[in-house]
């Protein structure tokens, strides 16, 4: 099958897109199949570093996991890191090469990327048996097809069918799907070959008369109807910001093993980064983790994390304008546990000098650490490997800040004062052993009877719900068909549907 492809496409963002992506990948390793995911463009603050040092999305290297490959960055070429509303850093091939305006980037950047783009998919293709790509926002957004490298634009290319995923759960589907289709080209309807519905709940009986319907209008089958599943949450990567009251994962909160439960609150700092480094807590038996945005709502909390930022300043500006700042400082001084992760332990230290990210200069920090952090115009992306609290830790690094730590207890590449700790390690807390031990100091300082379990493993975790991506693709979809798709391509004769794009 050696190059075969397929796009996953969406009606919306977060229609499905990253998980149907990784189920399809899962599905086909399982089936023998060499396959890696691919995604010529990703806008995306939970970022991930590669072996070789390169920066990708977070879906890229979950899907990679879901193919049971190593991630690099030729499955990510394009990572965009917003800013602001309007700007954004491009980084090129897991390195950053600049921040441009959204006019900018769109206004011939983009453009200039394409052939880089094409010749990381086509050189997957040539190593793979199939590369499953994922597309972003919608395929039918006219406005940006002209300078497309991610949707269409790719996909026509480097002739892959197309498969449309749309989000029923949330309504409207059926207009969706016709929509999308009848919006674009003649060319690039001929690539889309059917539809795939996500998160329906109920009798698929009562779909089908609007499958049908569906069939008849476009020409298109649906290739499957996808039930809502909870607890697959997995790295989410489209948006500027995220909900503070929906963001943490879908996973059922186990019983504690001890007699107490141990509260998180997770302060939502704007521009937030790789807020996924919370999942492995949540995913501890008898560990609540919330995200807030008021004093009030650290009050009973047991572990208040600020976690990574694109925007330190700007974070520490929020967090006084909040009150936060004034909560974390009476915390500290009442012995009661704070983690700051990367931009988060920048924003606890001392002071920081910043002529690079916000190029605000010096600004106070909350002095919690003492640390002071000079920001370099060489973004750090490492994978460390160390050791903390008498246990084995592996992480990685993703910032412009470098962190001159002046005392305190060693804690990884940062330190610790009181119950007060900070590191530019992100990903530590999956490392179970570590997370373990580092519970058991939070429930000490918090005075909560409060066990961690001493079987949680994470990895596994994470592979349990791989496997269930997987599951819903071979039970739900027809992957006889898929499997056509990907091998032949999109079928001949396919009908156009007026209006096509204007």
């Amino acid at each position: 099958m050696r190059g075969g492809g397929l796009l996953v496409a969406g009606t919306t963002s977060d229609a499905g897109k990253s998980v149907v992506t990784a189920g399809i990948c899962r599905w086909l390793v399982r089936q023998g199949v060499k396959v890696a995911p691919f995604k010529g463009q990703n806008m995306s603050l939970n970022s991930f570093v590669t072996r070789e040092g390169a920066e990708i999305g977070r879906a890229q290297a979950m899907q990679a996991q879901a193919a049971r490959v190593e991630p690099t960055a030729l499955m990510n070429p394009v990572l965009l890191k917003p800013g602001s509303d309007r700007s954004s850093q491009v980084v090129l091939m897991g390195r950053p090469v600049g921040e441009l305006s959204a006019r900018g980037y769109h206004g011939g950047r983009q453009r200039e990327l394409f052939e880089p783009v094409l010749a990381c998919l086509e050189e997957l293709r040539g190593t793979y048996d199939a590369v499953i790509c994922e597309g972003a926002g919608s395929p039918a957004e006219i406005n940006l097809r002209r300078t497309d490298i991610v949707n269409m634009g790719i996909a026509r290319a480097a002739k892959l069918p197309v498969v449309v995923v749309g989000d029923i759960d949330r309504g409207g589907v059926f207009a969706q799907f016709f929509g999308t289709t009848a919006l674009l080209s003649p060319e690039d309807q001929s690539l889309v070959a059917g539809y795939l519905v996500n998160k329906f709940r109920g009798d698929v009986t009562l779909l089908e008369p609007g499958l049908d319907m569906l069939h008849g209008l476009t020409g298109r089958r649906t290739f499957g109807v996808l039930p809502y599943a909870h607890g697959l949450g997995i790295d989410e990567e489209d948006g500027l910001r995220v909900s503070l009251r929906g963001t943490v994962r879908e996973s059922v909160v186990a019983p504690p093993v001890g007699e107490d439960v141990l509260r998180v609150a997770v302060c939502a700092v704007p521009l937030m980064s790789n807020f996924t480094d919370v999942d492995a807590l949540a995913a501890e038996p008898g560990v609540v983790v919330r995200f807030v945005d008021r004093p009030e709502e650290l009050v009973d909390a047991d572990l208040v994390v600020v976690p990574g930022t694109r925007g330190t300043v700007k974070a520490l500006a929020w967090l006084r304008e909040r009150g936060l700042a004034d909560a974390l400082v009476r915390r500290a001084a009442e012995g009661r546990p704070v983690l700051g992760v990367c931009g988060g332990f920048q924003a606890l230290g001392e002071r920081i000098e910043d002529e690079v990210e916000s190029k605000a200069g010096v600004v106070d920090g909350l002095g919690l650490l003492p640390v002071r952090v000079r920001f370099a115009p060489e973004k750090t992306l490492a994978r460390p490997v160390g050791e903390a609290l008498g246990e084995r830790v592996e992480g990685y690094e993703i910032h412009h800040g470098v962190a001159e730590v002046l005392g305190g207890e060693a804690f990884l590449d940062g330190c610790r004062v009181g119950s007060v700790w900070g590191t530019h390690w992100h990903g530590s807390l999956e490392s179970d052993g570590f997370r373990r031990a580092f519970l058991r100091e939070v429930a000490v300082a918090a005075g909560r009877r409060f066990v961690p379990a001493s079987d949680t493993s994470f990895g596994a975790l994470r592979e349990e719900q791989l496997d269930r991506l997987g599951d819903l693709i071979e039970e739900h979809a027809d992957t006889d068909a898929l499997l056509r798709l990907i091998e032949e391509g999109a079928p001949e004769g396919l009908p156009f549907v007026p209006p096509g794009a204007p």
